[in-house]
């Protein structure tokens, strides 16, 4: 299936690019969420008349983000969770903790832009995590997992 891309989309392509997709990935992901067009003759002419306006709303996104990302850079999150004796928890740390940490100290941040390396935490101590809040923005900040008995 040939579509074009609506905005930059990891590992395939630029906003405006024509690229080749299975059929499922296009049918059931990028064209519901809203993130990519057939590549017909109709849209490809509608896609250069909105190209102008697609681009200054993708900059306004990436430079939301990059100011999102100045506020996180180097940000240190404190987070309690019942541990044993030998520091291991019962349970996990997951991004999802992490996301309402963040949000409780008055971050905007989805539990869908933590990246977490090596999974969730299961340790006590500090971790360094990714958050991405755009393709071109990641910032990196520590979680610091105390134990409580």
């Amino acid at each position: 299936m040939q579509i074009i891309l609506l905005e930059k989309i990891n590992k395939l392509g630029q906003l405006g690019d024509v690229v080749k997709v299975k059929d499922g990935y296009g049918r059931n992901f990028l064209i519901p969420q809203g993130k990519a067009k057939r590549a017909n003759e109709a849209n490809i002419a509608e896609f250069a008349a909105k190209r102008a306006e697609l681009e200054k709303k993708q900059n306004e996104i990436l430079a939301d983000a990059a100011k999102r990302g100045e506020k996180l850079a180097g940000l240190m999150v404190q987070i309690t969770q019942k541990a044993g004796v030998d520091g291991r928890l019962f349970g996990s740390v997951t991004n999802h903790d992490v996301a309402e940490a963040l949000v409780a100290q008055g971050h905007t941040v989805v539990k869908s832009e933590i990246r977490m390396p090596n999974g969730p935490l299961k340790t006590v101590g500090d971790h360094a995590i990714s958050v991405a809040l755009h393709h071109d923005v990641v910032v990196d900040i520590t979680v610091s997992v105390l134990g409580e008995s």
